[in-house]
């Protein structure tokens, strides 16, 4: 089966020629949509495809991604973003793939941050698509498509690494005019606004759009992300009793998730509560992390974050032996971290614990 990699790009000198590198290792055809470069993004673009097409930017992420897919001719459509990085072993998990393609729709892990060599942040997103199916995006900004059809998860990641800074209010400032238009936001749009508001710093607004969208029929991982989002708010604001309100209002949809039980550990942690503090840690590590639902994941909440924080409550208890054990377990994730270095000479030189990698 044949690929058609889509991009939508503006001003990507910096990275479009590392972007399009990956792509041709996999792609039978590659498209660029421009939507207003000032730079050399088109002559670099040339250089892989003569598939360059402008379109007039319209605050409308779905409008520029359904424009891409409608030029693709191939059997399936793929997406990029111009600072994405596919690996060779990725390049070549993406050609077995479409070998034996045999699906609609394919997710595939976006990882957005990296610790050391490791993936500290990912989620799936819905990356291939049978072209005959046309699906389309939906959304101005953090544009999506509805999953539909034979829909396969597969394990050929896609890396986003940026060079230079985003613009933070951006977002923002679309959905902003889109209020001022007269445009209803739906129950997804809604939740986004409230994220960009929080991440913006915009607290007191953020809390109030956020509130209305839990109080909708949103999806259930937004709701879940909405109520941390509202921990933040409210922390910020140095409301303590309705940020932890907030935190536990993520348990009445999901079973708890890592990060909401480290918050929790957090909180016992200081009140040197150790005991409980021990029990929300271990529940971080026990909990489901919720990857395969298409929720925003950092994986520090499930692994390092508690293993480090465990090993200091152990030690605290004079159980050393088990807080050494934890130290390595969190070694085991990230070997170089200094604080888990650090632990692992104090383990060694003053309560004489030999750890395990030293076997």
């Amino acid at each position: 089966m044949t690929l058609s990699v889509c991009l939508i790009v503006k001003n990507e000198e910096e990275v479009i020629a590392r972007c399009l590198d990956c792509a041709r290792k996999f792609a039978d055809e590659i498209i660029i949509v421009e939507t207003g470069s000032t730079d050399k993004t088109r002559e670099i673009a040339c250089k892989y495809t003569d598939k360059i097409y402008d379109f007039e930017w319209k605050d409308d992420f779905s409008a520029a991604r359904n424009f891409a897919f409608d030029k693709a001719v191939c059997d399936y459509v793929m997406w990029l973003d111009a600072d994405d990085v596919v690996t060779d072993e990725n390049c070549e998990k993406i050609r077995r793939l479409m070998e034996c393609a045999d699906f609609d729709m394919v997710f595939l892990p976006y990882v957005t941050a990296m610790d050391e060599d490791k993936p500290s942040f990912e989620y799936y997103r819905e990356r291939i698509m049978r072209r005959s199916c046309n699906y389309r995006f939906k959304g101005a900004v953090h544009e999506a498509v509805v999953p539909a059809g034979k829909i396969v998860y597969a394990n050929a990641q896609i890396f986003h690494k940026k060079i230079k800074e985003g613009k933070p209010l951006r977002n923002l400032q679309i959905y902003q005019k889109m209020i001022a238009c007269g445009i209803c936001l739906d129950e997804r749009e809604k939740f986004y606004y409230g994220r960009e508001l929080f991440f913006n710093k915009m607290y007191r607004e953020s809390i109030a759009v956020l509130e209305d969208f839990l109080a909708g029929e949103g999806w259930v991982e937004n709701k879940i992300e909405a109520c941390l989002n509202l921990f933040g708010a409210y922390s910020a604001l140095g409301e303590t009793d309705k940020a932890y309100a907030a935190l536990i209002k993520s348990f009445l949809f999901a079973p708890p998730r890592s990060e909401a039980c480290c918050a929790l550990g957090e909180k016992f942690m200081c009140e040197n509560d150790v005991k409980s503090a021990i029990f929300w840690y271990q529940s971080a590590i026990a909990a489901h992390d919720g990857r395969d639902s298409g929720a925003f994941v950092n994986l520090d909440y499930g692994g390092f974050i508690p293993c480090m924080q465990l090993c200091v409550l152990y030690d605290r208890l004079g159980e050393y032996q088990r807080a050494a054990e934890y130290n390595e377990r969190a070694g085991k994730i990230k070997p170089h971290n200094n604080s888990y270095l650090s632990n692992k000479k104090y383990f060694e030189d003053i309560r004489g614990i030999k750890t395990q990698n030293d076997n």
